[in-house]
Formats: structure tokens, sequence, C-alpha cells
């Protein structure tokens, strides 16, 4: 496993849950009550964190950062950035939920906007064809002007693409709409205003759910990967507000 596969286990509540109950149950009897206490309380939290209850909160509190479009003033882009993340090339049927729920909402904001630009950005971790590329594509079905489209097939990650599109050639402007998923704007926002931009947030691939009843209270494979997805996002947030002040 490689750093990125331990960071992201031990943010997982089920990894660090295991991890740290191995720690307690080594440390037995050795340890001061007060931290036996603390261990077991945070055993407890991770446990909520792992059932659809618990991650739906955490859901919650995260997508309702994301400021919500009616909140850009005056005057409004023109320009609409969409930010993707990469898989498979040229099938639409093969892109990930996000990416498509993203090009989706990109595709309709760009039809709204007079002489609108739409800029796609996302490359493909595999070297395989960038998923900017298929959504350019998909862009297009749903009526996008072939003039109006751009894309950015380099970046492999969310600072690398505010950072490639802020040195596209003829430039954008500084205003643009930015269009991600609501779980992951907050820590976006940092990073194209960091690379120059003044971005207006258009939330997408909303995760928060209502109450669903008894069954929320157990836990579950999807909760668990939607709270590691928002604690996550937090630490890229510290990682990107530390890289934005040097």
């Amino acid at each position: 496993m490689n750093g990125i596969g331990i960071v992201d286990a031990i943010l997982s509540p089920l990894g660090f849950g295991l991890l740290l109950a191995l720690i307690l149950w080594r440390l037995r009897g050795r340890l001061p009550r007060g931290v036996w206490r603390a261990g077991i309380a945070v055993e407890i939290v991770c446990l909520f964190l792992a059932t659809p209850l618990g991650a739906n909160m955490l859901v919650t509190l995260q997508e309702r950062r994301a400021p919500q479009p009616a909140a850009c003033a005056a005057p409004l882009p023109s320009v609409v950035v969409v930010r993707l993340e990469p898989r498979d090339p040229l099938d639409i049927g093969a892109l990930n939920a996000p990416s498509l729920q993203r090009t989706l909402a990109a595709a309709e904001l760009a039809k709204r906007i007079q002489a609108a630009e739409l800029v796609i950005s996302g490359a493909s971790s595999d070297h395989a064809l960038a998923q900017s590329t298929v959504m350019l594509e998909l862009a297009r079905q749903l009526g996008v002007p072939e003039a109006a489209l751009r894309t950015e097939t380099a970046s492999l990650t969310t600072w690398d693409n505010a950072q490639r599109v802020r040195a596209l050639d003829p430039a954008l402007p500084s205003r643009v709409w930015l269009v991600t998923s609501a779980l992951h704007m907050p820590r976006a926002l940092i990073a194209f205003r960091a690379a120059g931009f003044e971005p207006c947030a258009y939330p997408s691939d909303f995760l928060a759910t209502s109450f669903a009843g008894a069954a929320d209270f157990l836990p579950s494979g999807s909760a668990v990967a939607n709270s590691a997805a928002v604690l996550h996002e937090w630490v890229g947030e510290v990682v990107y507000r530390l890289r934005a002040a040097q």
C-alpha cells in the first residue's frame, strides 16, 4: 500500500476504528483510565460515522458549506469551468457518476448563458484518454455549441486543474462559474482562488439524503465511503490553505 492508500485507510472510520481497537487491545491494562475512556469514545464515534445516519450528518455539514449560485454577485460570469475525475476513454457509459452529474449541470448552466464558454478540465491518472475529452463529446450531445467548448487534459488534481486552467491561452477571465460536487466545492474554491480566479460556485452531485428508517442506524459500506470522503476533503482543505498561504 502506497502513502496515499495508507492515508485513505486512516481517514476511513472503519480503518481508523480498527487500528484504534487494535492499539487499545494491545495496551489494555497499561493505559490510564482517562486515555482508555477517550479511546472508547472515539470508537463509538467511528461506529456512528460508519452508519448511514452518521455519514449523512457529516455529508450534510460539508455540503452546506458550498455557496449557492444565488450568492454570486453581479456581473455574473460567462465562463463555466467544470472539473472532472478521469476514468476511461471515449465511452460515456463508462464515466463515473460524479463526472456525469457535473457535466450535466455545467452544460445546463452554459446553455442558459449568452455567449458562454464551457471549459472541461481533467486528465487520466492511468495515462488513458482524458475523461474531459469524453465529457466534451457529451457536452456536444447536450447542445453546447462547438465554438463554446474548451478542454484542459493534463491536470490530475484539483490544485493542478486550477493552475492549468489559469494558464490556458487565450486566457480566461478571472470571474468564472466553478462546477464540481457540493462535497468537493470548498476545497476547489480554495484552489481556484489561489490560481487568481474569482469563482462563483455552482455545486452539483449532492449526496445528502433524508432519514430512511431503522436501517440508517446499521453500519454500511456506502456510509463508510461517504464519511471517509468528507474527512478526506477536510484534510485536503488544510493542505490547500497552507499551500495557498505560501
